[in-house]
């Protein structure tokens, strides 16, 4: 079944607390008829945003197919961490592409955060930009392994805003009994990420391009110009960017081949205005080494956001609250008997190697996803690079898809069962500590 309708209401942003706390946006209408562009975007989450935002700014007419509202994927309901790097560490980028390619894709990552920071301060004062992420770990090895690779961004790239933390000063900050340490980044931060992506369609609106909601793509006619089609018309575009990650319906067979989607649950307590600092001494994100990660932080109204379980069929559990409230309970005791008033879940995609995909279907299509949980920064970057390799300048593309994203084993039919035993292994590993 069709990601886009098996667990959402059409045209509904999710039940979350994020869509709960922002005033309620006007509709957007869908697309009538048939219309022409310079480039048609597909998906309005932050890569297809921000890819309309830069090719808007500079001069194109642009036009983005959103099947159902903007932010609505994973854009707007993700756990908001703006985190540093990739979901690998420094040293297994060199070692796999050396040091050069690294250090360029360290820096992209760097102008990745430094983007979002600025557009929040700029544009998304709403979106509540608030630095600080901090990464647990469950074993002393893990922890020391973290202090390594803490030093070597330090040493090799003059990173200082990562420190590590032993067991105790890590249980100081994070008052979890099960962390023997970690670190402690504040270049990383989180965000409001549905109030984060609703400003970012309103800035690519006033740069000139057109959002149409609710109108799915279902073909893709390729060619120079390439015909996309919905339900309600068709548009014809000289370029093509694909941005619909986990959510992107099977369109384009080299992208599905090596993205694939997994699902994850998020749960929010009542208000915890005087109980907050029993779970975190500062007001930061968590997020730690589990395979199946625990990630959490609090609300600007002191809810307690905590995301981790995972599901790799394509619909949500019938209840997503007991194993969401089983994983809390167990993390932090001190939270037994906390109220749960939303839960939700939400879509994301993942590669082989949990780094994102950049690639070129075709000489005028550009496609990019499975940013793997590491994607609130590292997709609007992502968005941006393929706009400016539209306009001619693919530096950043070309960067960004050097990252190794081979597809998975089995093709389009078994390759879902392939990832569903080779993740319930992972996931028994980490109930097992082993």
């Amino acid at each position: 079944m069709n990601p886009l309708y098996r667990n959402d209401r059409p045209g509904m942003h999710a039940p979350s607390w994020y869509a709960a706390s922002l005033p309620a946006e006007a509709d957007r209408a869908p697309l009538a008829g048939d219309i022409r562009c310079d480039v048609a975007v597909v998906g309005a989450g932050y890569t297809g945003l921000w890819a309309a935002l830069t090719a808007a700014r500079a001069g194109l007419r642009v036009v983005v197919l959103e099947a159902h509202r903007a932010g609505w994927g994973a854009s707007g309901r993700n756990g908001g961490q703006v985190s540093s790097g990739y979901n690998k560490p420094q040293r297994w980028l060199e070692a796999r592409l050396g040091d050069g390619p690294a250090r360029a894709l360290w820096d992209l990552a760097e102008e990745a955060k430094a983007q979002l920071r600025a557009f929040c301060a700029a544009e998304a004062p709403e979106a509540r930009y608030t630095p600080g992420v901090a990464h647990g770990t469950y074993t002393d090895g893990e922890a020391a392994e973290d202090a390594r690779e803490a030093e070597h961004l330090r040493a090799a790239y003059g990173y200082e805003e990562i420190e590590a933390l032993d067991g105790p000063a890590f249980r100081d900050l994070v008052k979890s009994p099960h962390y023997k340490g970690g670190t402690l980044d504040w270049g990383a931060g989180h965000v409001q990420p549905l109030a984060y992506a609703r400003a970012l369609a309103r800035a690519a609106e006033a740069a000139g391009a057109t959002i149409f909601e609710t109108t799915e793509v279902t073909r893709i006619a390729k060619g120079s110009p390439a015909r996309l089609h919905t339900p309600q018309g068709c548009v014809t575009a000289d370029h093509v960017i694909l941005a619909g990650n986990g959510y992107l319906p099977d369109i384009e067979r080299e992208v599905n081949a090596r993205v694939m989607p997994i699902n994850s649950f998020i749960a929010a307590t009542e208000p915890l205005p005087e109980r907050w600092t029993d779970i975190l001494a500062r007001d930061i994100a968590v997020a730690d080494s589990r395979f199946v990660v625990n990630y959490y932080r609090f609300t600007h109204d002191r809810r307690f956001l905590f995301g981790g379980r995972e599901n790799y069929a394509l619909g949500f559990p019938q209840d997503i609250r007991p194993a969401l409230e089983k994983r809390l309970g167990h993390l932090f005791p001190q939270m037994t008997g906390v109220r749960v008033d939303q839960a939700w879940g939400g879509t994301l995609g993942v590669t082989m190697t949990r780094l994102p995909m950049l690639l070129r279907p075709a000489p005028n299509i550009l496609a990019a996803g499975g940013f793997s949980g590491h994607g609130v920064a590292l997709s609007g970057l992502a968005g941006r690079a393929m706009a400016e390799a539209v306009a001619g300048q693919a530096g950043r593309f070309d960067v960004l898809a050097q990252l190794p994203t081979p597809p998975f084993p089995g093709g389009r039919h078994a390759r879902a069962p392939l990832l569903t035993l080779a993740m319930t292994w992972f996931s028994l590993r980490d109930r097992l500590g082993i």
